[in-house]
């Protein structure tokens, strides 16, 4: 699973792993945190594709699967992803959700055996997003 988001602000480093255990938020238990509630270990890999004005666009994937796990660990370290109401400061860039998109999707059939990969382009909202994002109104 690999996914692009876009993260406020410049990441100290143009690739990276974040490893920290994610669990249920102990106050809002609809939200998850790093270290909460029932914790279980977390990983994810990104890589900084393009560094914009204000923000960092990114490839992400995923070698754990814990629910938000992109959205909290982004928050976590500081640059939460944009457009997120959840984690981050809501609305950006006219996005009416956060900016995160599953790009690419493979696995191995479970009966035939096949390796099968799919892939998905930027959805239109997303695409006018990120170019305001490179070229913000002064």
């Amino acid at each position: 699973r690999r996914y692009l988001a876009l993260a406020h602000g410049h990441l100290e480093s143009r690739t990276g792993t974040i490893d920290a255990p994610i669990g249920r938020e102990r106050r809002t238990r609809t939200r998850m945190a790093v270290s909460g509630a029932g914790s279980r270990e977390a990983r994810t890999h990104f890589e900084v594709l393009e560094l914009l004005p204000s923000d960092s666009y990114l490839e992400v994937r995923l070698e754990t699967g814990r629910t938000h796990q992109i959205r909290v660990h982004f928050a976590a370290i500081g640059h939460p992803l944009a457009g997120d109401p959840t984690y981050g400061q809501g609305e950006a860039y006219g996005l009416e959700r956060q900016f995160l998109h599953a790009h690419r999707l493979a696995f191995t059939h479970p009966v035939s055996g096949e390796r099968l990969e799919f892939s998905s382009k930027l959805p239109a909202d997303l695409a006018e997003a990120l170019e305001r994002a490179r070229n913000p109104v002064e």
